[in-house]
């Protein structure tokens, strides 16, 4: 259902099953964002962020920026994922228009920090 509300709202989405998957796609298209489900299968959201943020750390290029999606949206949880390195988080069930206003926030404050955003490239990971 996220993948179809993605591409309504003009993004160009890589959808995959599993962190492992998603590393691969990243190694092969650039991605403005990852939206990222915390529980998967093989590789959890946590482990996956820890993963691409130690990639990043190796090279000059800049911050992807990942937001999670969760149905367990806990204020305790929180720390946790801001930890790990994502950037903001979004509860399920959403709906198009709070999908499209997440999105757009993770976006801008991401080409605040020099972030430049070509094409509206997601990768998303359930």
């Amino acid at each position: 259902l996220a993948v179809r509300m993605l591409e309504r709202l003009g993004h160009r989405v890589d959808h995959v099953e599993n962190g492992f998957q998603a590393l691969r796609a990243m190694c092969q298209n650039e991605h403005d964002l990852v939206l990222m489900d915390i529980q998967m299968p093989e590789m959890d959201g946590l482990e996956l962020t820890r993963a691409i943020r130690a990639r990043e750390a190796g090279s000059a290029g800049p911050r992807l920026p990942i937001m999670a999606v969760t149905a367990n949206a806990f204020m305790e949880d929180e720390p946790g994922w801001k930890e790990a390195g994502m950037d903001a988080y979004l509860s399920k069930p959403f709906s198009p228009r709070t999908l499209e206003a997440a999105l757009r926030d993770l976006l801008d404050s991401a080409s605040d920090s020099s972030r430049e955003v070509s094409t509206p490239a997601v990768t998303a990971v359930s």
